[in-house]
């Protein structure tokens, strides 16, 4: 159970620390942030959407286009973002070919990079919390 909750909030926290970096590198990438609730929402629905479509996308260009498996991160990543910019009360713009180009990159790079780094920094918290009681 608790290794669910943990894998949840790493999700939360590497979807947003993606999200911030593609809105301080890029000017067509925006977060709202004096909408403080639309980033929460913008932040959820794109981790939820990008834990479900990449191992959905994975198992379907797995059995039809395997030329495609590389790319799974990416297209997952875009696909988040595009249904996260579609709705309307998330804190989230994206304008210009560019930014979606490069703002797909650079999100499904940090949070990759997140997803990577972060579980051993909870891991090695919470042994050393078990460790202290």
């Amino acid at each position: 159970m608790i290794a669910i909750l943990i894998r949840g909030v790493i999700f939360l926290v590497s979807a947003f620390l993606g999200l911030v970096a593609a809105d301080l590198l890029l000017p067509g990438f925006s977060l709202h942030w004096s909408d403080w609730w639309g980033i929460v929402l913008a932040v959820v629905v794109f981790a939820v959407l990008q834990s479900i479509l990449a191992p959905w996308l994975l198992k379907i260009t797995r059995r039809h286009a395997h030329a495609l498996m590389g790319g799974i991160g990416l297209l997952s990543t875009f696909v988040a973002l595009l249904v996260a910019v579609l709705i309307p009360a998330a804190g989230i713009g994206i304008d210009g070919p560019v930014a979606w180009i490069i703002g797909t990159l650079a999100v499904w790079l940090v949070t990759a990079l997140a997803t990577w780094l972060l579980p051993p920094l909870f891991i090695k918290n919470q042994a050393q919390q078990r460790r202290g009681s």
